[in-house]
């Protein structure tokens, strides 16, 4: 038996599949779930969602912008704000947006518009890990 896993983002179900684990980027810290796990609610923070598939040892990386997780019945079902394969970022864009990101959180004095900057900071950084995660699998075979 496997874990159904649905990414739902607000317009569409961005993603649907039966995978062997799933890690998830809660709030305090990545969290593991296989078959079996007991049932719960989490929030999560932008970050690397990781789905590994039912018959590989590939995993499936995701950027998520922050939502909630349900954990029921060997299903999952993560609702976030905006979801993205972690194939589709463009590695020179994400370095950019990260740099201009980290410049503008160190400059700021406004504590309102500081906490909007951590975010944009957090979710071009997870965009940046992800593609630092598929170079290590490339060239060095460490796969998550």
């Amino acid at each position: 038996m496997n874990l159904e896993v649905s990414i739902i983002v607000p317009d569409r179900i961005f993603y649907r599949e039966q995978v062997r684990e799933v890690i998830l980027p809660t709030l305090t810290g990545q969290m593991g779930v296989l078959k079996g796990h007991i049932p719960i609610l989490t929030g999560l923070d932008i970050g690397v969602l990781l789905l590994r598939l039912k018959n590989s040892d590939s995993w499936i990386p995701f950027v998520v912008t922050g939502g909630f997780a349900l954990v029921s019945n060997n299903s999952i079902t993560i609702l976030v704000n905006e979801a993205e394969l972690g194939s589709s970022i463009d590695f020179e864009e994400a370095e950019q947006n990260l740099r201009v990101a980290q410049l503008a959180l160190l400059n700021s004095v406004d504590k309102k518009k500081e906490m909007e900057l951590l975010s944009l900071y957090k979710r071009a950084y997870a965009r940046v890990f992800r593609l630092i995660l598929h170079l290590s699998c490339y060239y060095l075979s460490i796969c998550y």
